[in-house]
């Protein structure tokens, strides 16, 4: 994965020294305000590309992730896709406010089937995304087959999510305003644990206990 080692180092390190620069704890409203004030920096176009086309990205996730209860999938896989969901709702919510607070075009929160994302590039061009064969393949699988397919789908979904992080970071530009910085690290953080935890799954299968 292209700069994927390099991009998790230079997370983890920046994280640290803003880590330590805050002291830890919970921040005084002083810090708060002066943390606001950063946030409201310059932006570059890499950040705004970026917030563009994660919400589609985001909301494809969301949209099959949202068929583990309809399609019997495993408790396991059920528990998964409704932490999943919820936590990536709610980073829709966060860059569709981001760019409309900035005056950009704001993409659906929800990902329309055979239609393309208004201010988004199609969905053909972003890493990880499905094509609409393969939705109509996980829409169509039931159970154990859902589960199979769905793994092996969101894992290289999320992997286009942390090449996603990498082309910011890597941009003239990226990321150098905090909330981009923030939300971008929580993004590639967050993805790559599930990465793991849903290998963890696939490597299960097939004795992933059933729903009940």
């Amino acid at each position: 994965m292209k700069g994927s080692s390099s991009t998790a180092l230079l997370l983890a390190a920046l994280a640290v020294a803003a880590s330590s620069a805050c002291g830890g704890g919970v921040r005084s409203a002083a810090e708060l305000q002066e943390l606001a004030a950063r946030n409201r920096q310059p932006h570059s176009p890499a950040d705004t590309r970026f917030m563009t086309a994660m919400i589609p990205h985001h909301a494809q996730a969301v949209l099959f992730a949202g068929w583990a209860e309809s399609h019997r999938a495993s408790r396991a896989v059920r528990v998964f896709c409704e932490r999943m969901v919820v936590a990536q709702s709610d980073e829709i919510v966060t860059m569709r406010s981001w760019l409309s607070e900035r005056g950009a075009p704001v993409p659906s929160g929800e990902f329309e089937r055979h239609a393309a994302q208004p201010g988004a590039e199609p969905a053909s061009m972003m890493p990880g995304m499905l094509t609409e064969q393969q939705l109509a393949e996980l829409d169509a699988a039931r159970g154990a087959e859902f589960d199979r397919l769905f793994l092996t789908y969101m894992i290289s979904h999320h992997e286009g999510a942390l090449s996603m992080v990498d082309d910011l970071f890597e941009s003239f530009g990226g990321a150098q305003n905090d909330f981009v910085f923030k939300l971008a690290s929580d993004i590639y953080a967050d993805q790559e644990t599930e990465i793991e935890h849903m290998h963890v799954l696939l490597d299960a299968f097939p004795r992933l206990d059933p729903i009940q």
